[in-house]
């Protein structure tokens, strides 16, 4: 029983990271804009494509500059 008490809260922390870092990978904030200025950096992964996006700040929708503001980017 005590076992149970002590690990339930460390797994719904587990499960609440996992989920927070899979929404972030996914939102659809960015995604027409990564379509547009940086297709040539798509297939190179997510970092080449956060790198795209940051050099091409000025131009990108007011939607994909708050994600990136919103996770410190």
């Amino acid at each position: 029983m005590l076992r149970t008490l002590l690990l339930t809260p460390a797994l719904l922390l587990a499960a609440t990271t996992a989920f927070a870092q899979q929404t972030q990978r996914t939102d659809p904030g960015c995604g027409r804009d990564a379509s547009r200025f940086c297709r040539a950096v798509l297939d190179q992964g997510d970092m080449a494509v956060l790198a795209c996006l940051q050099q091409n700040r000025a131009k990108l929708s007011k939607t994909c500059a708050k994600v990136l503001a919103d996770n410190g980017r």
